[in-house]
């Protein structure tokens, strides 16, 4: 391994500053760094990740990239939405590190912080942004979370979870499997998650191995929605494009799930290629698409009327089945389901 650089997040940070004073708005970072505190983006600005590779230090709990305004009073409103963020990677590595410990079971709890510290990249309240060219890894949680964005594109980017499991006997493996998702070590790590206000988003050429679902749009009212609501803005997710996702994904490649008033319409989901048959990380997954669930995350499933104008197409999974379809959904339209190996073509639980 390349040697790290500390106070990696004291130097990038430095940079921008600089960017921001000259008028130039454009940063370049190089090298191998270690991030021990979140880094802050101004609006109107590029960030360039060139042969860098960015890893979390240890024991810290803490984002990598945040949007300037994120988490403050002025972030929740109108007048506080970031505007037009860039970061560009070639040859660039966002890196989790070493699994810090905190876990959706343990957050909020005994001094420890929310989960959502464990996501790589946290965007909320950002209208207009592009993420390109970037290969994230070990994500202590799930990587990309958008909260109320709008106006972006998501392309060319590369995941790859952790894979460890632990025996009873304390043993490491590698590789997950099924029966042993207990034991799995850093659990729900996910790719890229766009939630509650989200809407006008292109997500297009999405690779790797992801330890849950690699491509999900959540529309949920919990704490972390109700934590970066912006007043006045619509909860909707909606006007999404997801094309050319090919990954090994342990849930599902493509997840789509409303509950609790938020409304879920206008998704495009095209172009979702398993890739898990010949993975190492993994031996099979359980959907290609997920729309809906039996299972209650919000205050209620979601009602006629608010899952609407979604098309599913293209859709090539060996997991127990590539669509798997469950509440209420009007104007779906389903076209050249691809099941194989053993899988079945759509299981449809719908009311």
């Amino acid at each position: 391994m390349s040697l790290f650089n500390v106070k990696g997040s004291e130097r990038i940070s430095s940079l921008i500053k600089q960017a921001v004073e000259n008028g130039s708005r454009t940063a370049v970072v190089n090298g191998n760094w270690f991030i021990d505190k979140e880094i802050r983006i101004p609006d109107n600005f590029i960030l360039c990740l060139e042969s860098c590779h960015l890893r979390m230090a240890d024991g810290v709990y803490s984002n990598m990239f945040v949007n300037e305004h994120h988490d403050t009073e002025i972030g929740r409103t109108a007048d506080g939405t970031d505007r037009n963020i860039i970061i560009e990677g070639n040859n660039a590595v966002l890196d989790g590190g070493n699994y810090n410990g905190l876990s959706e079971k343990n957050h909020s709890q005994n001094s420890m912080p929310p989960i959502w510290k464990n996501n790589l990249l946290l965007f909320t309240n950002v209208d207009g942004f592009r993420i390109s060219g970037l290969r994230c890894i070990n994500q202590r949680w799930w990587a990309l979370n958008f909260i109320y964005c709008c106006n972006g594109q998501l392309e060319n980017i590369d995941f790859c979870s952790d894979d460890s499991w632990i025996d009873s006997d304390g043993t490491v493996n590698h590789g997950l499997i099924r029966g042993k998702y207990s034991e799995i070590l850093i659990k729900n790590s996910d790719g890229i998650d766009i939630r509650q206000g989200c809407h006008h988003i292109d997500i297009n050429n999405i690779t790797g191995f992801t330890e849950d679902d690699t491509v999900a749009l959540t529309g949920l009212d919990g704490t972390l929605e109700k934590s970066f609501s912006v007043c006045g803005k619509s909860s909707d997710i909606c006007y999404i494009n997801i094309t050319n996702v090919s990954s090994s994904a342990f849930c599902s490649n493509v997840r789509l799930l409303n509950q609790g008033g938020v409304k879920l319409h206008d998704i495009l989901v095209d172009g979702v290629t398993d890739t898990s048959e010949n993975c190492t990380h993994m031996d099979r997954g359980i959907y290609g698409v997920r729309l809906g669930d039996i299972h209650m995350y919000g205050e209620r499933h979601s009602s006629v009327g608010e899952t609407y104008n979604i098309t599913v197409r293209n859709v090539r999974s060996r997991g127990v089945s590539a669509v798997q379809l469950s509440g209420s959904v009007k104007n779906l339209k389903l076209e050249n389901i691809m099941p194989f190996d053993g899988a079945a073509a759509i299981d449809d639980k719908r009311c």
